[in-house]
């Protein structure tokens, strides 16, 4: 695709040009539109389209414009919707063949307030099925490739989120991150995935209160234009439904100060103090380290100890599957998700003594992480523990020789920090050692999301100038007027993986 494209301009400088009417709405929507049929057949992100009435309301948008209307912060911008938030009039599939069909009748909260802030559904992303895996194949639509490499994984569970981003499909996208789904896709497809403070972001259909699962969140191909839709989808229109939607100013999101990153004090870990990562990823982050050395005040490597955290997570997750499938398990099919039976399955096996512990190990870990932001002002680390894998293995069977207990066992890098609930900020850093993006996760203070946003911003400024941080592009003209198995011979991997 030609950069100078619309579908190719960042949300911000697509929102600047359509407020002064040097870009109309409907030809940005049509840009997009183009790039989706362009490069979807190769990569299979955006698996529900809205086209009609995405080109309405464009148009109604562009009215708008020429009326002298008050313009809301995504006026006229096409947004991806996940396909597990309800869309009102447009399917909502959560990625399984029980609600190929389902057609709300109204939006979910993350999706009302972008559409009153003026943002334009153009169509919903791929997931695993009921949104639970980080490789994004289901049975119903099939796998989503990896921008870089098709017949790699993208990661999960907002996979399609993130290629539709990478690829100049949309300016922006909405995910969510229960142990690393904002955060495995952005990692692996070279763009920003942010998971805010548990209760930034209100969850209106969440299934269970006061947990640090189920974060709803943006993606974007810039920290700056994450923070734009953040301010949107943080926003307390509706936010009551949700007990865990505390008092702020979304719209402080917005508004990045200016950070000298020389000032920052940065810790450094590969490994959260022991949990499994490869030999690769340790070799690349390695190497990034020493690149951004320069770039800050001080970069420490720093004694940090989460090996307890997969453990926690793992018992969590089951007492969390079981309130929110307790009603639906006994009608699961022989090929219904994987991951979400196993997980089900062992929490009926598993003593309420033991996820007692959990929790109480959990506030544990959660006031030891906390001392860190005592010296520095961020934490950086690895965002995934092995670079892309095949899609067609729903996750890798072992590590360096070492073997995945679980489907969980190789996200302990971003469900740990999940297990301690601070905000992290998923940010590309160049290439891996196979030529597929390579990311690091930017964790802050709880609740100083603006705090760890600027930071990041700052720390992403400083990359653009080193090709070997720099946000890596995908090459879109080989992806065009390409078709991959993606679509079918994933209906089979997923059909058949249970």
């Amino acid at each position: 695709m030609n950069p100078a494209e619309p579908a190719a301009l960042s949300a911000q400088e697509a929102r600047e040009a359509i407020a002064t009417g040097a870009l109309s709405p409907v030809e940005l929507v049509r840009s997009c539109i183009t790039a989706i049929e362009r490069v979807d057949p190769a990569v299979n992100a955006m698996v529900v389209r809205a086209d009609e009435r995405a080109l309405h309301e464009a148009a109604q948008a562009e009215a708008a414009v020429r009326n002298g209307d008050a313009l809301g912060p995504l006026h006229g911008l096409p947004v991806a919707i996940k396909d597990i938030q309800a869309t009102a009039g447009i399917p909502t599939t959560f990625g399984s063949a029980e609600f190929e069909h389902n057609v709300p009748t109204e939006d979910a909260g993350i999706v009302a307030r972008i559409r009153e802030a003026g943002g334009i559904v153009i169509g919903k992303t791929n997931v695993p099925e009921l949104s639970i895996g980080a490789n994004t194949v289901n049975r119903l639509f099939g796998a989503t490739g990896n921008p870089f490499n098709v017949e790699l994984t993208c990661g999960g569970s907002s996979g399609g989120s993130a290629v539709a981003i990478a690829t100049n499909m949309v300016p922006l996208a909405t995910g969510s991150d229960h142990g690393g789904s904002l955060r495995i896709p952005a990692s692996y497809c070279g763009v920003v995935g942010y998971r805010a403070t548990p209760g930034v972001v209100p969850n209106e259909q969440r299934t269970t209160p006061h947990t640090n699962y189920g974060v709803q969140g943006p993606m974007a191909r810039s920290v700056a234009d994450c923070a734009l839709l953040l301010s949107v989808i943080a926003a307390r229109r509706r936010a009551r439904r949700d007990p865990m939607a505390f008092p702020l100013d979304a719209g402080q999101f917005a508004r990045l100060e200016t950070v000298d990153p020389t000032r920052l004090r940065v810790a450094v870990s590969a490994d959260l103090g022991g949990v499994l990562v490869s030999d690769s990823i340790r070799r690349s982050f390695t190497e990034r380290v020493a690149a951004i050395a320069p770039l800050v005040g001080c970069c420490d490597w720093h004694e940090i100890d989460l090996r307890d955290a997969p453990d926690v997570d793992w018992h969590l997750r089951q007492d969390l599957f079981v309130s929110q499938w307790v009603n639906s398990a006994a009608d699961w099919d022989e090929g219904f998700n994987p991951n979400i039976r196993a997980t089900y399955e062992s929490a009926l096996q598993t003593p309420m003594l033991d996820i007692a512990r959990a929790r109480r190990r959990q506030l544990e870990l959660y006031r030891q992480f906390c001392g860190i932001f005592e010296d520095f002002d961020l934490l950086i680390c690895p965002g995934v523990s092995v670079p892309p894998f095949p899609w067609r293995e729903l996750n890798p069977a072992t590590i360096d020789g070492a073997p995945v207990e679980n489907y969980m066992a190789w996200l302990a890098l971003t469900s740990s920090l999940t297990v301690v609930g601070h905000p992290v900020v998923a940010l590309p850093c160049g290439l891996d050692e196979s030529g597929t993006p390579f990311g690091i996760q930017l964790v802050g203070p709880i609740y100083e999301d603006h705090r760890l946003l600027c930071a990041a911003h700052a720390l992403e400024q400083a990359f653009k100038e080193d090709d070997r941080l720099a946000r890596p592009v995908p090459d879109l003209e080989t992806l065009a007027g390409t078709e991959s198995s993606c679509r079918s011979e994933g209906r089979r991997v997923g059909a058949t993986a249970g």
